[in-house]
């Protein structure tokens, strides 16, 4: 199997500014190909260490992928270290100059000579273009070694990469193709360890070749089979059964394969079944709606909420009886059943979702300690609460909720089917 490494450059990755989302969209891409990534680097935009990591990478694999440094600016300096590395001389690639050339007419901005200076580039390399920006990207070849060295814009690599670069990518690991695939079970609702349990023995007889990853997030827990043979065919069909088996094991637990959501999940079983939801929130503070709203099409079945945070607002919008905050707390099963029984009304929905909890650092006690949640689904029949307890961490608590008070309500959802 072809291995490969993926260096990117640039100051603004090593000191926290950006996050590097490149290199994990070209490892993907990779192993689609049957490309092995070995190694990832972050290095700074010195001609030194490029200079240094390029030679260490070249050396031990052939294939190597580069990101960042090809600017117009005094700090982009990836390209001149690619000509001493790999020869000849640097020219305008007139093409790339004709595009640059439109694209500032277009927007009406002067051309300066560093915008020019971005069609410069080593005799050396294979031009692959980028339509969209100004730096192409460029192809070196070398004693059965390939070196890619692209734009550091994500949008800009990604075009590269999916106009050209593949391509060429594929062509050059053809004759030693092995072919690396993935399938995805998506489950919520249930610890990893517990989840690692119960698929014990499914692991155990697993091939040779497949393997099973744990992925945790606060969105749920990712069930990755992965595997790698020389035989495409074989290999998905494998992969396509064990992902059935997968699924059937976790049960109810599972909800989704592929790139689904557990938000996508419940906008699919409510406009199945044709209803429509509404929400009332407080600690996730519109979270949920959130989740529910990025989803294309989520007009058809999402009525709209209401963030309640004070509780003089859960009184005279939701209904909630002061009796109920004076005795129980805000923070309570009473509480968060009224919330969601007075958002039906109010909204005329089939179904309610409602939180409220303690979502930190501060503001817990003894009795209701920071990460306490509670999580109301009713419906014409019935009203499900929940009582969760997650950590200290306020981002993450808000996340787990508004999460597991989806998930309550696709497993309402599943039962009324």
């Amino acid at each position: 199997m072809t291995s490969a490494e993926i260096i990117t450059i640039g100051d603004e990755i090593l000191i926290g500014q950006i996050v590097d989302t490149n290199s994990a969209w070209l490892a993907q891409r990779l192993g689609e190909l049957g490309i092995r990534v070995t190694r990832m680097e972050s290095i700074a935009d010195t001609p030194d260490q490029i200079h240094a990591a390029l030679r260490a990478a070249l050396s031990r694999v052939p294939v190597v992928l580069t990101t960042g440094g090809l600017g117009p600016t005094s700090d982009d300096r990836t390209k001149h270290v690619l000509l001493q590395l790999f020869g000849g001389r640097m020219e305008a690639h007139l093409p790339t100059l004709e595009h640059v050339r439109t694209m500032f007419a277009q927007r009406g901005q002067p051309l300066t000579e560093s915008n020019r200076s971005q069609a410069d580039v080593p005799s050396s390399c294979r031009v692959l273009p980028n339509a969209s920006g100004t730096a192409p990207g460029m192809l070196f070849e070398r004693q059965g070694t390939i070196l890619i060295a692209l734009p550091g814009v994500p949008f800009e690599m990604r075009h590269i990469m999916e106009t050209s670069g593949l391509e060429a990518l594929a062509q050059h690991v053809r004759a030693d193709a092995y072919y690396i695939r993935h399938e995805v079970v998506h489950t919520y609702g249930i610890a990893e360890s517990h989840l690692s349990d119960s698929l014990r023995t499914f692991e155990q007889q697993l091939p040779p070749h497949i393997g099973l990853a744990y992925l945790p997030s606060p969105s749920g827990i990712r069930l990755r089979l992965s595997g790698s043979s020389p035989e495409l065919e074989n290999l998905e069909q494998q992969l396509h059964h064990l992902a059935d088996e997968l699924q059937r094991r976790v049960g109810p637990y599972a909800f989704g394969r592929g790139d689904t959501t557990l938000p996508r999940e419940v906008a699919r079983l409510l406009d199945a079944q044709g209803c429509t939801l509404c929400t009332a929130e407080s600690c996730t503070g519109g979270r949920v709606a959130t989740l529910l709203t990025a989803q294309p099409g989520a007009s058809a079945h999402f009525v709209g909420g209401v963030v309640a945070y004070s509780n003089a607002l859960k009184r005279s919008l939701l209904g909630v009886e002061a009796s109920a905050l004076d005795e129980h707390g805000a923070v309570s099963p009473e509480v968060v059943q009224q919330m969601a029984l007075g958002a039906r009304r109010a909204m005329g929905a089939h179904y309610a979702v409602a939180t409220s909890g303690i979502a930190g650092p501060g503001g817990g006690n003894p009795a209701k300690p920071v990460g306490l949640v509670y999580i109301a689904v009713a419906s014409d029949k019935q009203v499900v609460v929940d009582r969760l307890q997650f950590g200290n961490l306020r981002d993450v608590n808000i996340e787990r909720a508004a999460h597991s008070a989806l998930n309550t309500l696709r497993l309402m959802l599943l039962e009324n089917e």
